[in-house]
């Protein structure tokens, strides 16, 4: 079904309620003391929020049906996690939350096969994730995860990359009523920069300037790879020769380039 029906997983987005933040604070206490209506009402009336999160994610292939329903997931768990003491917007700990839900999700539904024991330390970062999130009322740091984890910092970064839900290149990101920006446009080439041809046409025009000693030497030791005890066996002199006609050939190709 599509996102701008009015009709979603049997809700009909158009009579979801909207709390004002007393509301809302009168329902957590409520619920904090037991009442399981208080709860239901707070769950309908932050629907609207899952209904922009799942906004973001309806371009990659999945039924926002699916996702509206995955979103709900998140929902709860911010509502049963949301500590009144820590004088944060409710909207500011849900969304995360219901994000990071609908990640999970689309992560599990990933055609890219990842190993079992890196999903594992994914996961578990994850969930540590979400514990200092409603410890601290922010985005921990990756270092704070690999800390309470005790694993170096560097396997956490990899784990999760991991399981990271691939995206087309082809994937549009902006667009302003002409032709649209693409993934593919925003990613450069470092093999193919303007400023790599123009030092290749400086380095050929400063070799050409050299003797023919010097670019054979030049040739062996920084195209072909060889040290310069190979090069001087490979041309009849000692190594200090080779030293110094280098040295001397690299000083006069600055000079150019």
């Amino acid at each position: 079904m599509l996102i701008n029906k009015v009709e979603i997983c049997g809700v009909n987005t158009s009579k979801l309620p909207v709390l004002k933040n007393t509301q809302m604070r009168t329902l957590f206490e409520a619920m904090q003391q037991g009442d399981k209506d208080a709860r239901s009402q707070l769950i309908n009336g932050n629907l609207r929020l899952v209904l922009s999160v799942i906004q973001r994610f309806t371009n990659r292939g999945e039924y926002v049906d699916d996702l509206f329903q995955v979103g709900c997931i998140g929902l709860m768990k911010a509502i049963d996690n949301f500590d009144l003491g820590q004088n944060v917007k409710f909207s500011t700990y849900a969304v995360p939350m219901i994000i990071g839900e609908i990640r999970r999700y689309l992560r599990d539904n990933n055609p890219i096969r990842v190993s079992r024991s890196l999903r594992d330390v994914a996961y578990k970062a994850l969930q540590v994730r979400d514990t200092l999130v409603n410890k601290y009322s922010r985005e921990p740091s990756i270092n704070e995860i690999a800390g309470e984890l005790k694993m170096p910092r560097e396997d956490i970064v990899f784990a999760l990359d991991a399981i990271q839900e691939p995206i087309s290149l082809f994937e549009p990101i902006y667009h302003d009523g002409g032709d649209p920006i693409f993934v593919l446009d925003q990613i450069s080439d470092e093999k193919n920069l303007d400023l790599s041809w123009l030092e290749e046409i400086s380095i050929r025009d400063a070799l050409r300037r050299l003797s023919d000693r010097e670019k054979h030497i030049l040739t062996l030791r920084f195209f072909e790879g060889k040290t310069q005890m190979e090069v001087a066996d490979e041309i009849g002199i000692s190594q200090a020769q080779v030293s110094r006609l280098e040295k001397a050939a690299l000083n006069h190709m600055k000079k150019f380039v």
